[in-house]
């Protein structure tokens, strides 16, 4: 029987349109655990550096922005929410702007260094929480109990993706794939599974079906 009074981490990662923050969500809302978009973090600081008319070119005045941004993020898997220097920019940061530059900013070292202080900081204060992001069980939180790698192909992330935005499923192809490209290949913390991580496709799973795989992956490791 699980010991109650001892942490769950669940560290949930994969790219964009792979189902990530709607199955972390479920997940959290079922194990009544608090859920971090840690995604939701770097674009926040983008939108930040977009604001402040910072050149996406020069890490060192990104850095600033990052330094001295304050973000807020809740955690409640019902209604997350994050500002930055107390507004609310849930819409904004989701925006097209946002998206194409939010991969450069998040490729600066610093800018990763700082949020991921941030991130292990939320976690630290939470008795269980499902975090999902692109680094999280090779980074943020290396010792998590369960760690998921979550993907799909990439005509169902495109198409997924596309109906949220009410974009083009072309265009959207088009833009994941840039991103993949350069979060897999950026210097630091890159996208990629943590060798314990259990790997699942959802390209044709339904979240109802993905979230009950995930709660069974969690009895057996919390048994």
């Amino acid at each position: 029987m699980r010991d109650e009074s001892r942490q769950l981490v669940v560290a949930v990662d994969g790219p964009s349109g792979s189902g990530k923050s709607t199955i972390s969500r479920r997940v959290a809302q079922a194990l009544d655990a608090r859920y971090l978009d840690t995604g939701a973090m770097y674009r926040a600081v983008t939108y930040a550096v977009l604001r402040d008319g910072v050149d996406l070119h020069d890490p060192d005045k990104i850095t600033a922005v990052a330094e001295t941004a304050v973000l807020e993020i809740g955690t409640d898997p019902t209604g997350p929410y994050i500002k930055v220097d107390g507004a609310g920019v849930d819409r904004e940061i989701r925006g097209p702007e946002v998206t194409r530059a939010v991969s450069a900013v998040s490729a600066v070292p610093a800018v990763r260094a700082i949020l991921v202080a941030q991130q292990r900081a939320i976690i630290a204060t939470a008795p269980r929480i499902v975090v999902e992001g692109r680094d999280i069980g090779t980074v943020v939180a290396p010792d998590a109990d369960l760690k998921v790698y979550l993907t799909a192909s990439a005509d169902e992330r495109a198409r997924r993706r596309s109906s949220e935005n009410a974009a083009s499923q072309a265009a959207t192809a088009a833009d994941l794939e840039r991103r993949d490209k350069l979060d897999s290949t950026r210097a630091a913390d890159p996208l990629r599974q943590a060798e314990d991580a259990v790997v699942l496709d959802t390209t044709a799973l339904g979240i109802d079906e993905v979230v009950e795989l995930l709660q069974r992956m969690l009895e057996k490791v919390t048994a």
